[in-house]
């Protein structure tokens, strides 16, 4: 009983401590899940905790379970247009990229440990992927924004890779342990076998049970709490399923939660909500405990050659099989160095390290030794400077204001409808424009307006005060654009001779889908084109920076023009407005009159005869 309640207490500390530690962190900029890392590493054998853990098949276990979750609340948060927009690149990445790093990086290792092919080439496996837990946290650190491709690609390709490399790691161990022969044609045909069903027997698992897991939340009838349970349990099972099956369960769980993701069910907002903080747990234990799990006496050996390695990793390795992968899909240079410096490794290479270890490879420790140094140096060089690698990749964009408070509310019987009560902030375009006059998305109404505890639903065209709460009924997908609407605008983007904007969309964006965001009065033919068409055919083939057309009360700017095509366009919701016929022909009148007053009127200046 009493080891039992020592377990609890030092398990509540650690995670306790570590989010405090990180809170204190994150003011020097200092990467979360680093902090998380080295917490774990104190409170092991060689640090002030002196807690001994050294149990590799409890930390694979852990970690697998730790990593599905993790898997599932990236599928959840990968929508469906970030998908098709980065699906080539990131297939490529995640695949042949992966394949290249290991590779290239396996060479590596090869001389500067004097390793036999084998054991070099799973070095490279092992810390051949990104990792979707460090990608996901810091793409998102301080509301960093990414041009949208460019964001997508990384968060995509981070979600898919594992399955490459785990399968890399699993088949190299084979050959390593003696179970396979390099030699034996048998063999290597199973082994491409092996990686054929598990790509698509994962994807199949995923498919199946994403759409089972989505029907079953949508039929069933349940407390709004136990949806978010029944939705974990489930893809939990079907992970579970495809692994018994011999097929990737990690690409299966991810592709459950981009189905759940990407379709209309109930409790919306409570499955989200749930997803983030068991992600969130998740990751937190599974850093500690490969904190916990390493040595760092056994580092000290093999430290520097170590980081020779990572540094061939990071600045050789990586960059190479990122510019083959994206060489075909017109990823500028800056963008190819962003998307190569982004390659972040995790708690993901340490959990690989730990299967040649299970598995009785010789010299297995090592590796496991030598991954841990390439995720500390990766975490610390690349993860510290991803917001300085943006803005000096070109590829930042201005940071979308966020409300400070706001209150869903799911409707069961509406199937992704929900009721949104936002508490007006004194910066916000709702303070100084009526409800009326906002570019709302489609399919978004307001209810109503509550000042100091009286609700009116007339009039909402005169405007709202700073403390109002307006309640607004919408879907789920609209409610990051309500986000931008409704938050402080405390920073709007200043361009070279346009003036102000509120939003940078690219140049490629769908005029549809830009008009259904923000409730832009398109014509029907207006719809089909792009952004670029769309002000060419407004403002005529020879467009120059700070060209403006106004949709409505709304007005664009062509921001940045290379070669005659307009690349970035800048969306002003408030812009000035712009004086009618009648109305310029009447000051002018007024202005004619004053004149002809002060001529024939006004005192004469030399005083009375």
């Amino acid at each position: 009983m009493d080891f039992a309640n020592q377990i609890i207490l030092v398990s509540a500390g650690l995670i306790t401590f570590s989010i405090f530690a990180g809170v204190l962190s994150s003011r020097i900029g200092a990467p979360l899940l680093l902090v998380f890392l080295a917490f774990g590493m104190l409170a092991g054998e060689d640090g002030p905790g002196g807690i001994i853990f050294d149990d590799f098949a409890v930390a694979y276990l852990v970690g697998s379970f730790a990593l599905a979750l993790i898997l599932f609340d990236g599928g959840l948060r990968t929508h469906r247009e970030a998908l098709n927009r980065a699906f080539g690149p990131s297939l490529a990445l995640a695949t042949i990229g992966v394949v290249l790093t290991a590779g290239l990086t396996g060479v590596a290792a090869k001389f500067i440990f004097d390793l036999g092919w084998i054991e070099a080439f799973l070095l490279g496996a092992i810390v051949g992927s990104t990792d979707a837990a460090a990608v996901f946290f810091l793409l998102h650190l301080r509301g960093l924004r990414l041009k949208t491709r460019v964001a997508a690609t990384l968060e995509v390709e981070s979600g898919i890779n594992d399955p490459m490399a785990i399968f890399l790691t699993l088949g190299l161990v084979g050959f390593a342990a003696g179970a396979h022969s390099v030699a034996n044609t048998s063999d290597a045909i199973g082994f491409l076998l092996d990686f054929l069903w598990q790509m698509a027997g994962g994807g199949l698992f995923g498919a199946a049970g994403g759409a089972l897991v989505l029907r079953a939340v949508n039929r069933l009838q349940l407390s709004s709490g136990l949806y978010p349970i029944l939705t974990g349990a489930l893809a939990l099972l079907v992970f579970a399923l495809a692994q018994a099956a011999g097929a990737s369960g990690f690409l299966a769980i991810f592709l459950v939660g981009f189905t759940i993701g990407n379709n209309q069910h109930r409790a919306t907002s409570e499955i989200a909500r749930f997803s983030d903080g068991v992600a969130w747990l998740a990751q937190i234990v599974m850093f500690l405990m490969m904190g916990l799990l390493v040595t760092p006496s056994a580092l000290v050996p093999i430290f520097l050659p170590a980081l020779a390695v990572a540094l061939v990793l990071i600045l050789v390795a990586r960059p190479i099989a990122v510019w083959a992968c994206l060489v075909p899909f017109s990823f500028t240079p800056k963008e190819t160095a962003f998307v190569s410096w982004v390659g972040l490794r995790g708690a993901v290479p340490i959990f690989l390290g730990t299967i040649p270890v299970l598995s009785g490879v010789e010299g297995a420790e090592v590796l496991f030794s030598i991954a841990y140094v390439i995720v500390l140096v990766s975490l610390i060089l690349q993860g510290w400077t991803v917001p300085l690698a943006a803005r000096l990749a070109d590829v930042e964009l201005p940071p979308r204001p966020m409300p400070d408070r706001r209150v869903e509310l799911d409707l069961p019987a509406g199937k992704g409808k929900s009721v949104v009560a936002y508490t007006v902030d004194p910066m916000s375009l709702l303070a100084r424009r009526g409800v009326n006059r906002l570019p709302l998305p489609m399919g978004t109404t307001v209810i109503s307006v509550m000042r100091d505890g009286v609700v009116r639903t007339e009039g909402l065209d005169q405007g709202v005060q700073p403390g109002d709460v307006v309640m607004i009924l919408t879907t789920a997908d609209m409610i990051p654009t309500l986000d931008r609407l409704f938050g402080a605008r405390r920073a709007r983007t200043r361009t070279k001779d346009t003036g102000t904007v509120d939003f940078v969309l690219e140049g490629t964006a769908s005029a549809a889908l830009v008009a259904d965001l923000y409730g832009l009065a398109f014509e029907a033919e207006e719809r089909e084109l792009t952004l670029e068409q769309f002000m060419r055919s407004r403002l005529g083939k020879d467009i120059k920076e700070g060209d403006r057309t106004r949709v409505g009360g709304v007005a664009l700017t062509a921001l940045q023009v290379r070669d005659g095509a307009v690349h970035q366009v800048g969306l002003d919701l408030d812009p000035p407005q712009e004086e009618s016929l009648l109305k310029k022909v009447r000051m002018r009148w007024r202005e004619a009159l004053k004149s002809l007053r002060d001529l024939f009127i006004a005192d004469d200046p030399r005083g009375p005869f």
